[in-house]
């Protein structure tokens, strides 16, 4: 055993003081309590640089540039135009595959954007259903190569025009399949910049007259991408408890879960809009509210006349000017109408130089296929009696190819986070 009575390990002396004992803590081994403290010339001195600041800068992360979401709608809406210009299988089918990859390029990891595949079903479906009235309630369309004979049931006087069942021509299918065609095309259009557009930006974006109606539209948009999403959070639900997910069975016991939440995310939505002053307007003088009134009433007639124009062969010299009328009218009336809901924006979404290109790369497109249908409807709208099989046309092709632009201008999206 140790000795008390002799020193204390590493030297330190008995006699110490508590200062020189608390100094003598980060000492070096062997050196004595009582030594005096070195001068400050011993002790090596620390480089100071006069440019660096006593408290660094935080670190801001820069807002990440994204596309205007009424871009994507100008692009989508544009194919769709495009879309109703022609009834070539081909030419469709392109545009569905030019909205396909965009979508599969750009898509954000969101809740909106996995809508993309219910509207391919829907459009699915509205080929399908087509194809099907033209089977049995039969086409104005005449045709000489009959597939089949169903058994026709006699309609009373009052419905002729209409049958059902009799002989199905391939001249009626074929015609039913290129005009089932267009809607699907069409759907898909609108189903990709329901994926692509955020629709809360879309909603911050919306100017002032059009606020109230454009909480409604948004809250229908964002309707199927949350009914989604709860579909498949409660059938992962299940299936984790053993419990069956499909056939009718699954359906109902799914469906009470998603009802709840659609009427909870209502009570909700409600809440919130009460309590941010949705509704509250300001007072404007009467004059303003009768000339905002007119003016937007007359340029929204004009657009419907315009776009009805352009739609159809008959009205194609008319339809821009008044179109483009219209579109001026309720500018105005709409810029008059914001005075009634003064609000200000966090952030506003600006159009860029690649906003800019998007929106006019689809607009390129429409214009493209609507002067291709003056120039060459036979090959937009290829006939079907007699039956003769569809050609791609080159240079309206090509322009559907404009497309694609989105797909290499717009940010790449950010993987999500583990």
């Amino acid at each position: 055993m140790r000795d008390h009575a002799g020193p204390p390990p590493h030297g330190h002396g008995t006699g110490a003081s508590p200062d020189a004992r608390l100094r003598g803590i980060g000492a070096r081994p062997g050196s004595g309590a009582d030594e005096p403290p070195r001068p400050v010339a011993d002790q090596p001195t620390r480089p100071v640089v006069a440019d660096q600041p006593s408290h660094p800068a935080p670190n801001r992360t820069p807002r990440p540039v994204s596309l205007h979401p009424g871009a994507w709608w100008l692009w989508a809406l544009s194919l769709g135009v495009a879309a109703t210009r022609t009834g070539n299988p081909l030419l469709l089918a392109l545009l569905v595959a030019v909205s396909a990859y965009v979508v599969a390029t750009c898509r954000r990891p969101s809740p909106w954007s996995r809508s993309y595949a219910a509207f391919l079903k829907l459009a699915l479906a509205v080929l399908l259903v087509r194809l099907l009235f033209a089977v049995t309630l039969g086409s104005p369309i005449p045709g000489t190569h009959v597939l089949v004979t169903l058994p026709e049931l006699p309609l009373p006087d009052w419905a002729q025009g209409i049958r059902l069942g009799g002989s199905v021509t391939a001249e009626s299918l074929v015609f039913a399949l290129y005009d089932g065609l267009k809607l699907a095309a069409l759907l898909i259009c609108v189903g990709a910049a329901n994926t692509l557009a955020n629709p809360h930006r879309l909603l911050k974006s919306l100017p002032g007259a059009l606020y109230e109606l454009g909480v409604a539209v948004v809250v229908a948009l964002t309707f199927a991408p949350h009914l989604i999403a709860d579909v498949q959070r409660l059938r992962a639900a299940r299936r984790l408890r053993g419990r069956p997910d499909t056939g009718l069975r699954g359906l109902l016991q799914v469906g009470l879960p998603v009802l709840e939440g659609a009427l909870e995310r209502s009570v909700a939505l409600a809440a919130a809009m009460d309590a941010r002053g949705y509704g509250r307007t300001a007072e404007v003088p009467p004059g303003v509210r009768r000339t905002t009134t007119a003016l937007t009433l007359g340029g929204l007639l004009g657009v419907c006349a315009g776009t009805y124009g352009l739609l159809t062969a008959e009205g194609g010299t008319y339809g821009l000017p008044v179109l483009l009328a219209g579109l001026t009218a309720a500018l105005a009336g709409l810029r008059l109408g914001g005075r009634r809901t003064p609000r200000t924006r966090y952030r506003p979404d600006r159009w860029t130089a690649r906003s800019l290109l998007v929106a006019g790369s689809g607009a390129a497109v429409a214009a493209a296929m609507s002067v291709a249908g003056v120039t060459d409807p036979a090959a937009l709208n290829p006939g079907v009696v007699p039956l003769v099989a569809p050609t791609l046309p080159l240079w309206p092709a090509a322009a559907v190819l404009l497309g694609l632009l989105p797909a290499f201008l717009a940010p790449a999206p950010k993987e999500p986070s583990p």
